[in-house]
């Protein structure tokens, strides 16, 4: 039986660390989600989805970190079965490193996946634009980021909320009664310490559990961006 009404947060990594520190990813966005308002539970492996535990089960968000280009077909349709079902989804950074027929249930669950790094060096110092208004990145501005650059094949049906270079790093879709937003961000914790980084998963995780927009502005809006300011211009 569910344990609480308020909403709850399960972050999950799968996959090898040999290029992504996937134990620091866990314990990084574990404590992002919890500063949001969600309480959440960390875990490794997506075994999970086809024999739901109850900490599975009852979380209204999956929080999915992969580094991994394996995904098994049943954890593939259990995963796309729950969101169908009304759970949310926030993906990051390599978690769509998918094969476009192998893993066609995850590419049309998540809605993109990843092609190259593009031109040039992989990774230094990003800026991210935000072009639209919408719970994940309001009280935002364009902001920059020591990130990794990703270059996407993305499907039809998302919403892109934010772009870098004018190709999307952060998008929202549906799929049935869920919800998922996909960022291209968070490959190390040059990333994660990244205060704007931050307020996108938090907002991303809130909105994607069903948390109300006056519940969003509430909880994801009082942690500091440095210098003094907070989110929405404030000191």
């Amino acid at each position: 039986m569910r344990v609480r009404d308020h909403p709850s947060a399960l972050v999950l990594v799968e996959g090898t660390d040999l290029h992504h520190d996937l134990i620091g990813a866990a314990l990084a966005l574990q404590e992002i989600v919890v500063e949001g308002g969600l309480p959440a539970a960390r875990g490794v492996g997506l075994d999970r989805f086809a024999d739901p535990m109850p900490a599975t089960a009852e979380a209204d968000v999956y929080v999915l970190y992969r580094s991994s280009v394996v995904f098994d077909p049943a954890q593939q349709r259990a995963l796309a079965g729950l969101v169908a079902g009304g759970k949310g989804l926030v993906v990051l950074h390599a978690g769509n490193l998918f094969d476009p027929e192998a893993d066609r249930t995850a590419f049309e669950l998540v809605g993109s996946r990843y092609l190259s790094h593009g031109e040039g060096d992989s990774e230094g110092r990003l800026t991210v634009e935000i072009v639209a208004d919408h719970p994940v990145t309001r009280h935002m501005t364009d902001f920059a980021i020591d990130d990794e650059y990703y270059h996407l094949d993305c499907l039809p049906g998302s919403d892109v909320l934010a772009v870098q270079d004018g190709r999307p790093a952060v998008y929202v879709r549906a799929h049935g009664a869920g919800r998922v937003c996909y960022l291209t961000l968070g490959h190390d914790a040059r990333a994660w310490g990244n205060p704007w980084f931050r307020q996108l998963v938090r907002q991303a995780a809130l909105w994607a559990a069903g948390v109300s927009e006056g519940d969003v502005e509430t909880w994801s809006t009082r942690w500091p961006l440095g210098n003094g300011r907070t989110i929405g211009g404030g000191r």
